[in-house]
């Protein structure tokens, strides 16, 4: 991967590795269903796959590893 997702790539990845469509994470976070389609593009392009797997594989490692640099 070339560059962390932003904050808000981090929280549409939180909910697609909750299993929630993208409709379901447009939703909850009040934006449009193309928007959360571009985060997703966007996320595919830097973990350099576009797979759903691929997505909450790497969620759940951005997550463990975020929370081993906390003090």
């Amino acid at each position: 991967m070339t560059k962390e997702p932003s904050a808000r790539e981090q929280q549409v990845l939180a909910h697609i590795a909750q299993g929630k469509t993208s409709k379901q994470i447009a939703a909850e976070l009040g934006i449009s269903l193309r928007t959360v389609n571009t985060h997703r593009e966007n996320i595919a392009k830097k973990i350099g796959s576009s797979s759903l797997a691929a997505m909450i594989r790497y969620a759940i490692e951005y997550e463990r590893r975020s929370k081993e640099a906390q003090p």
